[in-house]
């Protein structure tokens, strides 16, 4: 009979009901060294995983599947996908831990942090040498715990994975996938253009040139949503922005987004997100607060 695979927090440590952490990093040699370099399966619950594999070896295991490990490579683990690692003992790196979903990444990117991944990449490449340096510089800011550093932090982690999700995106064949990931970049811009005026999804269809069920298949096979919800999402993100970050009152967030009626805006809100707008806005300050001030 097949060992249950364990949940964790980070490796090997009991997980509490409460993450005490946002960002967590380590060398890759400093927790794997301790378990013989070799990390069994287990998953996840809240977190996504970026390891960076610098110098030495090894292979990643991905439920019954593997893949090998070289410099210059990284791995990429969304939560709640099985995984373990093995590595040489010359192995070095980094392992970043961060609670998911990170920055609410959404088309392409979106559609890379979805899956596991291991990604190499040449450290000749421009692209490739940024990845490196902001890993580096990452590392770095996470150790010392400088004034300004959750704001810092947030913005190398969003570079490497829109930088990692582009490097990804050279290595997929040309065999269809490309088109898909151009008319989701082009509904990007688009929904970017126009969230607030909340259009439909046979608007975007139309700018795009194609039926709202091909528009449809579409979305659903980059992101796993339909039109609607994918939409929906990127109302549900400004809105969290916008509360946290200015003091409007949430009737006046409403009516910015495109809600007539206030009370149906805080439904609405609700529904997506389990939170009135003021509770969400006091919870979500009082934890930028506490993260500024460790």
């Amino acid at each position: 009979m097949a060992r249950p695979v364990p949940t964790y927090d980070l490796y090997g440590e009991n997980t509490g009901d409460t993450p005490d952490f946002w960002l967590h990093c380590e060398t890759i040699p400093s927790r794997s060294s301790m378990h013989g370099y070799e990390i069994r399966l287990h998953r996840h619950g809240s977190f996504f995983q970026i390891l960076y594999i610098s110098a030495g070896s090894g292979e990643a295991l991905f439920g019954s599947d593997r893949v090998e490990l070289q410099p210059f490579g990284i791995v990429t683990v969304p939560p709640g996908v099985s995984h373990g690692f093995r590595f040489s003992k010359d192995i070095d790196g980094y392992v970043f831990t961060m609670l998911a979903p990170f920055g609410q990444l959404a088309g392409e990117a979106g559609r890379f942090a979805a899956e596991p991944r291991v990604i190499q990449f040449d450290p000749e490449d421009s692209d490739g040498a940024y990845v490196t340096a902001t890993l580096e510089r990452l590392a770095a800011e996470w150790a010392r715990r400088r004034s300004g550093r959750t704001g810092l932090m947030e913005a190398y982690l969003m570079s490497v994975l829109m930088l990692t999700s582009r490097i990804w995106r050279q290595t997929i064949p040309a065999d269809g996938t490309g088109d898909t990931l151009r008319r989701m970049e082009h509904l990007n811009g688009l929904i970017q253009q126009h969230f607030r005026d909340q259009r439909p999804a046979s608007f975007y269809a139309r700018e795009l040139g194609v039926s709202p069920t091909h528009l449809n298949r579409i979305v659903k096979t980059a992101t796993g949503s339909t039109v609607h919800a994918y939409i929906a999402r990127k109302l549900i993100e400004e809105a969290k922005r916008t509360l946290v970050f200015t003091d409007l009152p949430a009737q006046e967030v409403g009516l910015r987004l495109g809600f007539a009626d206030p009370a149906y805006f805080s439904r609405y809100f609700l529904r997506a997100t389990g939170e009135a707008p003021r509770t969400f806005r006091l919870a979500e300050r009082g934890r930028l607060a506490a993260q500024a001030s460790q």
